[in-house]
């Protein structure tokens, strides 16, 4: 990863603590080295759960705000379409908003979802994310970058949703901390072990993705899409 302060980072997630859950240490690591991370969510991410409670709503958007300022991440203005039903609604509309944060931010780094997730709003995202960057001349970006989600991405199957293949290991070691605070602002969606998104689960993901690599925690990512710029 470069320690470059003309990088610009975007994270676009379906739900607010995708950010978190995929690529948290990873966004700590950036606006360590002095790059800027905003990031852009889609849904409410509790509108499927059958509650129109504006508390749980308000709960959910507070969690969102107190883990971005410990991550370093800046929230952009997002969607508001249907939790878990983003297929309802058209393609178009999702890359629009997307690509309303890519002309204000003008990202060089992109993260989103793997398409190889069981979930929905995932899968929908990761497709408009990837149009919303489609390549054309004079663009910035440079590298695509999706990301695993405890519950989501190991939920698939590869003769279903495809499959995650990483080729990206981002050593998290000194920013796990971190990412682990931040997830406490979301313990409302936190399950109990041995559920994969349950402390114990991401701690055993961050080390497993470590492991691989020979580091002690790391975040793994599938770089689909790099372009080397003059």
């Amino acid at each position: 990863m470069r320690k470059n302060k003309s990088e610009v980072v975007l994270v676009v997630v379906a739900h607010t603590d995708d950010e978190t859950l995929g690529c948290g240490g990873t966004i700590a690591r950036h606006v360590r080295n002095g790059v800027k991370v905003y990031g852009v969510s889609m849904t409410d991410g509790v509108g499927a759960r059958g509650t129109e409670d504006s508390e749980e709503i308000k709960k959910r958007a507070q969690a969102s705000i107190n883990a971005s300022k410990i991550l370093g991440l800046e929230w952009l203005e997002g969607g508001s379409f249907p939790d878990n039903a983003m297929d309802t609604v058209g393609l178009l509309d999702v890359a629009k908003v997307i690509e309303r944060a890519k002309m204000l931010t003008k990202p060089t780094i992109v993260y989103t979802h793997s398409s190889a997730d069981l979930n929905i709003d995932h899968r929908i995202v990761s497709q408009a994310t990837l149009t919303a960057f489609r390549p054309q001349p004079n663009e910035v970006w440079e590298e695509i970058r999706t990301f695993e989600v405890a519950s989501a991405t190991d939920y698939g199957h590869k003769s279903i949703t495809k499959e995650f293949t990483p080729n990206l290991y981002v050593d998290i070691s000194e920013t796990w901390q971190t990412k682990l605070a931040a997830l406490k602002e979301y313990s409302m969606e936190m399950r109990e072990p041995p559920h994969t998104r349950s402390f114990d689960g991401l701690e055993n993901l961050a080390k497993y993705r470590g492991n691989q690599v020979g580091l002690n925690y790391a975040e793994a990512f599938e770089i689909i899409r790099k372009v080397d710029r003059l």
